[in-house]
């Protein structure tokens, strides 16, 4: 999976706080498919979901979308939460996870392209083309408990854009999805994970609470927030390394002064 690289601490406000505990552990998904022609490995089948939801709830887990995350994280409220995203919108969501979700009684963020409704994951040149949702299927998300964030528009890495392309990429996108969902925008998910400072400046002006990348380093904050990376090999004792790990690994992390 690509991960971005950042050297410096992003302009904006200075830090106001820091958010007790560790940057809370963030699950990224993709696809939720059967597909043997994966080059990307963005694809889990609807069973090993299926596998991956019990687990959470056998350790005592709930997954939630970022946004209730964050709200009860602010609240002292965060403990057994993990936050679960879904990355470009794809079409099997909806059919795939989404009843997985409900019967596991978690909820997701699935971060989509307004850009592209109803197109193809273009971006992905060596492997299948996959339907990306639909207008209605973006709806029905929302409508099934699921927070809809920002992926921007056409899936453009933002740290090779100029001034102009990212801020239509980032503003937008916001405008659209609330446009079509009648509701706040609150996320947005930096495409291929790629962040630097001007990218999360544009992310925090245009109005987002919060932002996801992957391992954004000195970057880190509510607008780069670390996740980790789930896949179709990730069996249970997998998910449990991940989850010591993260634990070790992700340290304190701040939030700025609008975020909440």
């Amino acid at each position: 999976m690509p991960v971005e690289t950042a050297l410096q601490e992003p302009p904006g406000p200075r830090t106001r706080e820091l958010l007790p505990g560790r940057a809370p552990w963030v699950a990224m998904y993709h696809s939720v498919d059967d597909c043997a022609d994966d080059p990307y490995d963005v694809t889990v089948t609807p069973e090993r979901l299926g596998q991956q939801l019990r687990w959470l709830r056998s350790r005592g887990l709930r997954g939630v979308s970022v946004a209730e995350l964050l709200d009860a994280r602010s609240r002292g409220a965060g403990r057994g939460l993990v936050g679960l995203t879904f990355d470009d919108g794809y079409g099997d969501f909806v059919e795939n996870a989404v009843p997985l979700l409900r019967h596991y009684e978690c909820s997701a963020t699935v971060f989509v392209l307004s850009g592209r409704l109803g197109g193809e994951n273009g971006w992905d040149v060596e492997g299948p083309r996959k339907p990306l949702l639909t207008a209605q299927g973006i709806r029905a998300a929302a409508a099934a408990g699921m927070e809809i964030g920002s992926h921007g528009l056409l899936h453009v890495d933002l740290t090779h854009a100029d001034d102009d392309e990212r801020r239509a990429e980032v503003q937008r996108s916001k405008a659209q999805l609330e446009e079509l969902t009648g509701g706040p925008v609150h996320g947005f998910c930096y495409p291929y994970g790629h962040v630097d400072p001007p990218t999360v400046e544009a992310v925090r002006r245009a109005g987002y609470r919060y932002g996801c990348a992957i391992s954004p380093g000195p970057l880190t904050s509510v607008y780069a927030m670390p996740r980790v990376y789930v896949g179709q090999r990730d069996a249970p004792w997998r998910l449990e390394l991940k989850r010591r790990v993260h634990r070790v690994r992700r340290r304190a992390w701040h939030v700025e002064e609008g975020a909440r």
